[in-house]
């Protein structure tokens, strides 16, 4: 295969440093500029972190956190690796050497050994930390004379590519950048060709940001035990206050409140309190909890209350309306998921259920019971599905009966209470063979001598028996 020299765009400017220098000179960077996300690889500047014979997974979760105030860019690169975007972050920590220090500590801190190199590009700052040296590559133009002399094991190629390139003779990243693009790419697939121009900054190397998951644990050991539930709330009032301005600084609500008793002998008390809608306010957080509180049966006195909640929803408080619910197209009234959080504090989780529509056109089947009523947000996503479906064909009533009712007939007329005079033409409904419970009826509207609305069907089948489903409202 035949060799080219290196493109004249990444070639290093002035005489080159020697590959066997373990840091080379840092030159000090501009200003940071203002832009969230710098349109161009040559205004980036990464840190990776190398931790070498990493054996814990969740402590580059851990360490991932710690950074955080550092950068707000902060990404993994599982199993062993960690990178950090710190152009505008290094006038606050001293410049390099010391941001290298400060990171340094905090993974002596966590108990774990790693190496910090610094480059223009996420590739690039990883394969100089995985040669266990540091390095601090600032300025675009000596990148490539920096990565020449890597070798290939530190962008961890396949074993394949590394060893088919191997034969040929290219061992090194300088070696694999000399030669023709379009002929490795036929040879070792565009993957690697792609690899390579974000390991140089010839294109964007776009990386996920890493996002911890918030949320809010506070615990408070009790000066004395106590079994009265309204002293235990009194006690716990406090974290409650904590727990409020925990939301309103991130705008947040919940939906999921659990709260910890713990006792000296027995196994602790959980008590959860799940919310229809997210909330964020205090004081009726505190009032439903005291409302489950006052139904537990305690086994020893309480010790120790812990509040613990589950991740963490936007929130947006209600502003009041012009119209009330329903009027003029009136949203609906916060009060509705109030009356159904204190319902299922008093009464428990299984006593109030939600109804969900079912495919099918047998009326007794097409509908259910759901879990609890979900978040605001998840029923206005049911709504708007529920109004995508097509509207039913004919109208159904509110009150359907739990099973069809019999009605008596006279000369093929049904009766109840009288004669029942039907409205308008019949609508059919004949399905079911699948499943074992076919039906075969002719609805119709009709109404009695009391001027009540029915639903009524007649069986297409023998012996043709008339039956009330329904009752209008």
């Amino acid at each position: 295969m035949a060799l080219s020299p290196i493109p004249a765009g990444m070639r290093p400017e002035g005489a080159q440093p020697s590959p066997a220098a373990a840091v080379t000179r840092v030159v000090p960077l501009a200003a940071p500029t203002r832009e969230a996300a710098p349109a161009s690889p040559a205004l980036e500047l990464w840190a990776a972190l190398h931790l070498p014979g990493l054996a814990q997974a969740d402590a580059l979760q851990r360490l991932a956190r710690s950074a955080e105030r550092y950068t707000p860019r902060v990404s993994l690169e599982p199993p062993d690796g960690l990178l950090l975007e710190v152009r505008g972050s290094l006038h606050l920590f001293g410049g390099v050497a010391g941001l290298r220090r400060a990171v340094a500590q905090e993974c002596r801190c966590l108990g774990l050994r790693s190496v910090l190199a610094f480059a223009p590009t996420p590739l690039a700052a990883l394969a100089l930390a995985r040669t266990g040296r540091p390095h601090a590559v600032l300025e675009m133009s000596a990148l490539v004379g920096q990565l020449a002399a890597l070798p290939l094991a530190t962008l961890r190629w396949p074993e394949e590519v590394r060893a088919r390139l191997a034969r040929s003779g290219v061992r090194t990243i300088g070696a694999v950048l000399r030669l023709p693009r379009g002929g490795f790419a036929r040879r070792f697939g565009v993957a690697q060709l792609a690899a390579l121009d974000a390991l140089t900054g010839r294109s964007r190397d776009l990386r996920t940001v890493f996002r911890a998951r918030v949320r809010f644990r506070r615990r408070r050991e009790l000066v004395c035990e106590l079994e009265n539930s309204g002293a235990i709330l009194a006690t716990i009032a406090p974290l409650f206050d904590e727990l409020g301005a925990f939301l309103r600084e991130r705008q947040c609500g919940i939906v999921e409140l659990e709260c910890l008793l713990d006792h000296r002998h027995a196994p602790p008390t959980r008590c959860v309190l799940r919310l229809a809608a997210p909330l964020a306010d205090a004081r009726r957080l505190t009032e439903l909890l005291g409302e489950r509180l006052e139904k537990l049966s305690l086994p020893e006195p309480v010790r120790a209350c812990e509040l613990r909640t589950a991740a963490l929803v936007p929130h947006r408080p209600d502003c009041l309306q012009l119209w009330r619910p329903g009027e003029h197209g009136g949203g609906l009234s916060s009060e509705a998921s109030g009356l159904i959080e204190r319902l299922r504090a008093r009464l428990g989780d299984e006593a109030v259920h939600g109804l969900t529509v079912h495919e099918g056109h047998r009326p007794e089947k097409a509908w259910g019971r759901t879990a609890p009523p979900a978040a605001s947000a998840q029923r206005a996503v049911s709504r708007r599905r529920a109004a995508q479906r097509s509207a039913p064909a004919a109208r159904r009533p509110l009150w359907l009966l739990p099973a069809p009712q019999a009605l008596r007939a006279r000369g093929g007329v049904p009766r109840r209470r009288g004669p029942l005079r039907l409205i308008g033409e019949p609508e059919r409904i004949e399905t079911g063979w699948w499943d074992g419970e076919e039906v075969a009826r002719d609805y119709y509207l009709a109404a009695d001598g009391h001027g009540v609305l029915l639903w009524v069907f007649r069986e297409r089948q023998a012996p043709h028996g008339w039956f009330l489903h329904g009752v209008f409202g």
